[in-house]
């Protein structure tokens, strides 16, 4: 079994944080070595304990109003190996926008009434402390209606297999997670993958380019 992942989590609603922190301890697979109720004090715990891996609410004091998603950014322009987990009640398009306009890398954007298991919370902040990205479908989803309402996106030119390929990868599936959610051979992913690529003229190593993909699908 995979070592604990070390977090701090961050949330200003006492019964929700409380709540949250015992699930992902009794999970086994996480140690929630700090619970907090503001910006100010994330910023404090993640500079004291420097953990695996953040969660944070959007919205926390004083403003109530983008806290998490500014706190998430500037622990990754701080502390690029700390990746971050924004739990979120809000499909908003901008909100997602304004948390991955510098790249989605190590970072998630969870919608908190969607998060059917603890496990799916697990599992986000494994990809992120990986480097990895996940993004909720329900926003993806949002995303691709408003660029495909974009003549000038480069997604125009998918196919809406390789869309489907795409939104799987933004959640950070791998090739093999892919074939398994969309019932597809190997083969056929990677023949969608490649095309994938080509059609958004990405030529760089195969890690970059799936990063690059992503933040393609996001913003267009």
């Amino acid at each position: 079994m995979p070592d604990a992942l070390r977090v701090v989590l961050a949330e200003d609603n006492y019964l929700v944080r409380e709540g949250t922190r015992r699930l992902l301890q009794d999970s086994g697979a996480v140690e929630v070595l700090a619970a907090v109720g503001t910006a100010e004090e994330l910023h404090d715990a993640v500079r004291r304990i420097s953990p695996d891996a953040v969660i944070t609410d959007i919205r926390m004091p004083p403003g109530h109003h983008m806290e998490g998603i500014e706190a998430a950014r500037a622990i990754r322009a701080d502390h690029p190996d700390i990746g971050v987990v924004v739990l979120s009640q809000h499909t908003d398009q901008s909100y997602a926008f304004e948390l991955l306009r510098d790249g989605a890398a190590g970072l998630a954007y969870l919608l908190k009434d969607r998060l059917g298991d603890v496990e799916d919370l697990v599992h986000a902040l494994r990809e992120v402390s990986a480097g990895g990205s996940v993004i909720d479908p329900v926003v993806i989803d949002a995303l691709v209606a408003r660029r495909a309402r974009t003549a000038s996106s480069p997604l125009t030119a998918l196919t809406p297999r390789e869309l489907d390929v795409l939104r799987e990868m933004a959640q950070g599936r791998t090739n093999a997670g892919i074939e398994a959610a969309l019932h597809l051979s190997a083969s056929t992913v990677e023949k969608h993958v490649n095309a994938i690529f080509t059609k958004l003229q990405l030529t760089d190593a195969p890690v970059h380019r799936r990063v690059a993909a992503v933040l393609a699908f996001l913003k267009g």
